[in-house]
């Protein structure tokens, strides 16, 4: 099913399966407008903690055994905000557990054509189609600007969320629809996504560097792929107190608090995008981190 975005899907997703008061997992951190989508549709937001080869599954089946939930959003490839890239044996775990739990895997997979480097594994999807919709977009492989995304997965359930679409905006982004199909019909995909992993993954090497020789001290995974790498700067760092001292800097910073469902659990959490900056701004960028991490815990 196409949409307007992958976003949307969230969102469609909410109103075709998810009841007022449904518990709905997520990582922990994790796209910031998830936890905001689904907390709009009243569900009951639970945070699994992120690791750097995916979801801690002894989190993950304790909470079970309290609550099973509705779906798990996950984003097992380069995962936004982290970075992390969830590991074969995690994502055999995942597939078993929505099966013999009977919750959805709602899984993200806008940035697994962009890997940099390393072999793909096999999607959840792949892994489990009759528990898992995916969904992604052509935003991260074409353009932001034509705003088409897809969902893949059970039929029954596709018809139920073409019901909302239906019911929101009568007709989708034909326009954008069309683009994209050109585009793909002209061969033009994946010379594009060649394209975005030769200009991505220097970048990628740059804001690694940066950070291996300015902030020696935080925590961090590096990635494989996708747009983000993130940082766990030390403890007595508050992220209001940082982006202040970033702001003085002439560096703008996301709320770490707002990955998290529990909102205290990113205070020293930053998410640096990478792929819109050159490596000279990179460099640049994380140097003024470092200099206004040492501001705020001096």
């Amino acid at each position: 099913m196409v949409t307007n975005g992958s976003l949307q899907v969230l969102d469609f997703v909410g109103w075709a399966l998810v009841e007022p008061g449904d518990t709905v997992y997520v990582e922990a951190p994790t796209y910031d407008r998830a936890i905001t989508l689904f907390r709009r549709h009243r569900a009951n937001v639970v945070g699994i903690p992120l690791h750097a080869d995916g979801p801690d599954i002894e989190a993950l089946e304790a909470s079970l055994r309290r609550q099973p939930p509705k779906l798990f959003y996950v984003i097992v490839d380069f995962q936004n905000p982290s970075g992390a890239t969830a590991s074969l044996q995690k994502r055999r775990r995942l597939a078993d557990l929505a099966e013999q739990h009977g919750f959805w895997l709602l899984e993200d997979a806008p940035y697994r054509p962009l890997r940099y480097r390393g072999e793909a594994l096999p999607s959840l999807y792949e892994l489990a189609p009759q528990r898992t919709l995916q969904l992604s977009s052509f935003t991260k492989q074409i353009s932001p600007g034509v705003r088409v995304g897809y969902v893949v997965g059970d039929a029954a359930v596709l018809r139920r969320l073409a019901k909302v679409a239906e019911d929101t905006y009568i007709t989708p982004n034909l326009i954008g629809q069309g683009i994209v199909y050109e585009f793909c019909r002209r061969g033009w995909l994946d010379p594009q996504l060649e394209r975005l992993r030769a200009l991505y993954g220097p970048r990628l090497e740059a804001v690694c560097e940066a950070l291996r020789q300015e902030l020696p001290q935080a925590e961090w995974v590096e990635p494989d792929g996708g747009f983000f790498v993130s940082v766990t700067l030390p403890a007595g760092v508050t992220s209001a107190a940082l982006r202040q001292a970033a702001s003085e800097r002439g560096l703008v910073l996301s709320d770490g608090r707002g990955f998290f469902p529990t909102p205290a659990e990113g205070e020293r959490f930053v998410r640096l995008p990478f792929c819109a900056l050159t490596p000279e701004q990179l460099r640049e960028g994380v140097r003024r981190l470092a200099d206004a991490l040492r501001a705020v815990t001096a």
